[in-house]
């Protein structure tokens, strides 16, 4: 599933489509495309994994899921994967295996924006108000939370652990108060350096522990094993990282 970073350079390609009237809509996403001809692509907005497509009267809410990707400008993948495809006066998008929905306008003004660790407005006095008020959560499913860290995913949340020295299956309420500061702190660094690396293409070379079978810093065996309520594969160093 791609992370926060990931939808960022997403929206970073799809961007100079905006400003433009949509002239063509098709696709398999089950809401009517009609509607969308001759309306402008106002803005694209992220908010963790999800895009928001705004159009004048509607946005139009991207999710990739596990397999979602896209295109620009030409249809690459056959009509049965294609969710939703948007013709404009400039160029074309194309959006495959994803989910794709309709919502109101109004319903952007119902998204904490603050928990976006990619924001400009990210809060971290909110994710921290957040997380200790489920105590008894693991820090592998609290940093999964997209309430709380919109954008973290399995990657960010590894090569965080790793980076603070705590064990995935560490509860929130057993974390010294700066291990819950780094744990927060963290999220959002890595998720700038993840971003970086991508554009980059060496984001693999940077990962240490994230699918890895040895601690770069002990050089002793990792443990790869399924954590948390969500049952995601987790890496990790037992002399490395405290189990708190």
């Amino acid at each position: 599933m791609p992370e926060g970073p990931s939808i960022i350079l997403m929206k970073e390609s799809l961007q100079p489509l905006t400003g433009h009237q949509v002239t063509e809509a098709s696709g398999n996403a089950k809401f009517e495309k009609e509607p969308l001809i001759g309306q402008t692509l106002r803005e694209i907005r992220t908010f963790g994994k999800q895009t928001y497509l705004v159009l004048d009267n509607t946005a139009i809410r991207i999710h990739l899921l596990m397999f979602g990707s896209y295109s620009i400008d030409e249809q690459t993948k056959p009509d049965k994967s294609l969710r939703l495809s948007i013709h404009l006066k400039t160029g074309s998008m194309y959006f495959y295996t994803c989910s794709v929905k309709s919502v109101e306008l109004e319903f952007l003004s119902w998204i904490d924006w603050e928990a976006d660790v990619m924001s400009d407005i990210w809060n971290p006095e909110k994710a921290a108000k957040k997380l200790k008020s489920k105590p008894e959560m693991m820090v592998c499913d609290a940093l999964m939370d997209q309430d709380i860290f919109s954008g973290v995913g399995n990657i960010i949340k590894n090569e965080v652990l790793f980076r603070i020295g705590v064990q995935p299956e560490s509860r929130i309420e057993n974390l010294p108060a700066k291990k819950l500061k780094d744990l927060i702190a963290e999220a959002r660094n890595y998720s700038f350096e993840f971003l970086e690396w991508k554009r980059e293409f060496v984001l693999k070379k940077h990962w240490l522990v994230h699918t890895k079978t040895t601690c770069p810093k002990c050089g002793h065996k990792l443990v790869k094993k399924q954590t948390g309520l969500g049952k995601r594969r987790s890496f990790y160093c037992e002399k490395d990282q405290k189990l708190y």
